[in-house]
């Protein structure tokens, strides 16, 4: 069984150098591990000072790494619906070369990349996956598409399957206009089929931790707190806050006000992200390339520790029997009652916080219970529900 750990945070907080630190101590530790980056704007490579590619590429012992190739990705993953949309576009009259380039979607390199977590565990050949991930806006988008595919799949996707199968040979035969064939829509149910694996897999508090990378900066940890309550949101654990780029005492006149405001924030964060543990990176005086340097990284981190330990553990929402009816609760943290809506449809609960939502498949003793009313309790949602089914 894989160990999955994603880092993620805002662009420029060290992320890259904080997963590729974790890698190589787990490395050293004698796991078999990769590290894969599913940022485009690549910078594992630069960490470690060597070249990687669309492959896993051994660095050292027991450790390899992987840069995503967009081309190569979307060839593999998407190559069947990529090659109908192509002829689309050349059916509106497009070159072939720019029409492959117009097939290659904004987002699609990005969840191709995450696509490889899920076959990398899946193949047994790693002990730990560790994954440096786009920044924490992008990957939440990423990370809650499974949802909205698995909805599509469910409920639209055979609707249009056999529209097309009726209508498909007369806009053929009488427009000309190339239409999906069945290999189409299998390619589309098989991806979507990866990306809910990849999801489950993700989201299994046994296997897959998500870890955040910060700042001590106002900006960045307003972020990082959003991106907290949206993980929680979509059910991906979250087990560890990394604060990087902490000055030391004594770091000089020069930084003397930074240092200050770092020492103001710092017990803001512990006490805003607990329970989840909060561990602190040292500002180098040096950059962060090469082994040596993120051995030291990893030794102010880890300690001696092994990183692939999980530092929390804890559920995103339960379901508990309370005064002869039903409770269930959702952390939710720096949440507030103005940013949440819920809306009941069937077996489904719609939450919605702020820009973001979610449907929650409820229980099988929630599906016909009346739920009496929603309230906060601290950073946990509350919603009622009557143990006796709607008349």
């Amino acid at each position: 069984m894989s160990r999955i750990i994603v880092y993620t945070g805002k662009g420029g907080v060290g992320k890259t150098s904080v997963a590729a630190a974790t890698a190589l101590r787990c490395a050293e530790r004698g796991q078999r591990t990769l590290v894969i980056s599913t940022d485009i704007a690549h910078s594992l490579a630069d960490s470690f000072d060597v070249a990687l590619g669309g492959e896993p590429t051994k660095i050292v012992d027991n450790l390899w790494g992987q840069e995503s190739d967009v081309y190569y990705n979307v060839r593999r993953y998407w190559g069947t619906i990529q090659r109908y949309v192509q002829s689309v576009f050349r059916w509106r009259g497009l070159d072939d070369v720019l029409a492959e380039e117009m097939t290659v979607l904004p987002g699609m390199d990005e969840l191709s990349s995450l696509l490889w977590i899920a076959e990398h565990h899946d193949s047994g050949q790693f002990d730990v996956i560790v994954v440096d991930a786009a920044p924490t806006g992008e990957t939440v988008r990423l990370l809650s598409l499974p949802e909205a595919g698995r909805w599509w799949l469910e409920r639209i996707f055979p609707i249009q399957r056999r529209a097309m199968q009726i209508a498909g040979p007369v806009l053929r035969r009488v427009m000309g206009i190339p239409v999906p064939d069945d290999a189409v829509f299998a390619a589309g149910e098989e991806l979507f089929h990866r990306l809910d694996h990849m999801a489950e897999l993700l989201a299994d508090e046994q296997k897959s931790s998500i870890r955040l990378v910060l700042n001590l900066e106002k900006m960045v940890i307003k972020e990082a707190q959003r991106s907290f309550t949206y993980f929680h949101l979509f059910g991906y654990p979250t087990d560890l806050v990394v604060c990087n780029r902490v000055l030391p005492e004594g770091a000089g006149a020069y930084f003397e006000g930074w240092h200050d405001a770092q020492r103001r924030y710092q017990p803001l964060v512990e006490e805003s992200f607990a329970p989840v543990p909060v561990r602190a990176v040292p500002f180098f005086d040096r950059e962060v390339i090469g082994l040596e340097m993120l051995r030291k990284v990893a030794a102010a981190l880890f300690e001696e520790g092994d990183p692939a330990s999980f530092f929390y553990r804890g559920r995103p929402y339960r379901v508990r029997r309370e005064n002869g009816g039903y409770v269930l609760t959702l952390d939710l943290p720096f949440t507030s009652k103005e940013q949440v809506s819920l809306l009941r449809n069937g077996d489904e609960l719609v939450l919605q916080v702020g820009s973001w939502r979610r449907n929650l498949v409820l229980p099988r003793a929630l599906v016909e219970a009346q739920a009496r009313g929603a309230k906060f309790e601290g950073n946990t949602l509350r919603i009622d529900f009557a143990a006796r089914a709607r008349e």
